[in-house]
């Protein structure tokens, strides 16, 4: 194990606080990466095949704390290292892939301010791209000697195939006009727009010339056309991450959970059959949303038909061609090494100066497998937790040793720590353990 390299202060610090939080680190997950190999070669395969004209739709499925968010945001890294433009959002009560009261389009708003590409990595790239889609055009016009008005219609003609097509290009041309005129205020109302910060059609009638807005019933439509002019604009495609799926799981209503399905179906249909371009979508949730036949995707038979395992990936066997990706559990080997990089990483790249010896790593993994037993693979989220505590109060306090540290370890199984229903299996069935009064006893 590397005991010295060079870790940036700035990315030391932010690896450290996220984890001691017990939040996913937003920079430097290279630096704790370990494992995941087959899964990163498949979602690798994703990232090519959209940059290949392609659509892709993976659903990211691991335990509270199993590391989904972490998977998620490494792809997105994967994705801006191969030319494309991300967006990512996490799924709340008042976001939503299908709503009626504005959720959807909270959501869209959302994902277009997380709007990133390899030179903004942290989101705000919309003007990025939409200037890249004009400069572009102004190249090819003075090349051909055209207005650049006229090639951007061009480029963009064939969107009015597309739901919503013709007043996105107007948007887009709108954008042009102010970028030529030197309006300002043309092009901050062109790119409100795109960001679905218009509320009525009046406004956006009188500030840009369309009749239509980014609201809850065309949100994926929009979508899809914003992957459109991200590969016009030289890109190699859109890739859209969405965690906390299991907020869809937990909806009490449960027509709204439906629409919610259906929204995910046509999805999954659009990019398994081809009908979708240049786009990729990757959902995060949790086993119960996925295979609850109650109230998770199961409980939609089309979605079961289509997410169903693969009835020969088993006894060890696994399928990475599949839509449903589950995280693998870490190995005890996995775990050891991302407790390394972790101590590599606080101690700033160099450990020979740290007072954990590696056969401190040992003794502390010892104490949590005793402690907790398994669990601390399947979800090591609270084991990492604790580490980082551990060398911390290591770090400032001289007078105590590792070894009477390690014992006093207390670390409790990752939980689901919110308010969605339980569910246990028994004779092979999922059934909730909250609902219908199912656990009542007196």
């Amino acid at each position: 194990m590397a005991t010295a390299i060079k870790i940036k202060p700035k990315d030391r610090d932010a690896v450290i606080q996220a984890l001691q939080a017990g939040v996913v680190p937003r920079k430097g997950q290279h630096l704790i990466q370990v494992g995941r190999a087959e899964e990163i070669k498949a979602v690798l395969r994703d990232v090519e095949r959209i940059a290949e004209d392609g659509a892709t739709v993976r659903f990211i499925i691991g335990e509270y704390g199993s590391g989904k968010t972490f998977f998620l945001n490494l792809t997105r890294t994967i994705a801006l290292e191969k030319k494309l433009v991300t967006a990512h959002a996490d799924l709340t009560p008042d976001r939503r892939l299908h709503a009626s009261s504005g959720q959807a389009r909270s959501l869209y708003t959302e994902l277009m301010a997380n709007l990133s590409t390899r030179t903004k990595p942290d989101g705000g790239a919309l003007p990025s791209v939409v200037e890249r889609f004009v400069t572009s055009a102004m190249t090819e016009g003075r090349d051909r000697k055209l207005n650049p008005e006229d090639i951007i219609r061009e480029r963009l003609a064939h969107l009015s195939e597309f739901v919503g097509g013709y007043d996105f290009a107007e948007v887009i041309a709108a954008y042009w006009r102010g970028h030529d005129s030197g309006d300002d205020a043309l092009k901050a109302n062109a790119v409100r727009w795109l960001r679905g910060e218009f509320t009525t059609r009046t406004d956006a009638k009188s500030a840009l010339g369309v009749r239509t807005i980014v609201d809850d019933t065309n949100v994926y439509d929009q979508l899809k056309l914003f992957a459109q002019l991200v590969k016009l604009a030289g890109y190699n495609g859109f890739l859209i991450c969405l965690d906390e799926l299991v907020n869809l799981y937990k909806l009490s209503n449960t027509q709204a959970r439906k629409s919610n399905y259906e929204q995910i179906l046509r999805i999954l249909n659009d990019c398994l059959q081809g009908t979708a371009g240049h786009i990729g979508f990757m959902f995060g949730g949790t086993p119960d949303f996925l295979l609850d036949t109650r109230r998770g995707l199961y409980s939609y038979p089309a979605l079961q038909t289509r997410l169903a395992e693969n009835s020969f990936a088993s006894n060890g066997l696994v399928d990475y061609n599949g839509p449903v990706l589950r995280l693998a559990n870490l190995s005890p080997e996995d775990l050891y090494v991302l407790l390394g990089k972790i101590h590599l990483v606080f101690a700033a790249g160099n450990t020979k100066k740290s007072r954990l010896p590696d056969q401190g790593i040992q003794a502390f993994m010892a104490h949590c497998s005793e402690y907790i037993g398994e669990a601390y693979f399947r979800t090591p989220r609270n084991t990492i937790k604790a580490f980082v505590d551990l060398l911390a109060v290591l770090e400032q306090n001289a007078q105590v040793s590792w070894q009477d540290l390690v014992s006093k370890v207390k670390i409790g199984a990752d939980a689901n720590g919110d308010a969605s229903p339980k569910t246990t299996v028994k004779n092979g069935k999922r059934s909730q353990t909250n609902d219908d009064l199912a656990s009542f006893r007196l």
